[in-house]
């Protein structure tokens, strides 16, 4: 029974709210009301991504990670950037 009352409030057209007071107020709207409705409110746009970076996960003796790490701190700058510009020098 709550299921079918849950499919009924998706069914429902309320007006699109010019503004959301919240992250969460837009949850239970959208939770509670079907995105296809509201096609015609909808405002087409675009959006670049950068995807040049990515992150690969590696295994590492801990051990060794932790000794990295001592010598990143000691320098000032985070772990990964420390082995990439040890991985970038050993490259060129």
């Amino acid at each position: 029974m709550a299921n079918s009352k849950h499919k009924a409030k998706l069914k429902t057209r309320n007006s699109l709210p010019n503004h959301f007071g919240s992250l969460e107020e837009a949850g239970l709207f959208w939770d509670t009301h079907d995105s296809a409705n509201y096609e015609k409110d909808m405002v087409e746009t675009t959006c670049e991504v950068d995807i040049k970076r990515r992150t690969f996960l590696v295994p590492l003796d801990s051990d060794l990670y932790r000794r990295v790490q001592s010598i990143a701190r000691k320098r000032g700058v985070s772990t990964e950037t420390l082995l990439n510009m040890w991985i970038q020098e050993m490259a060129s």
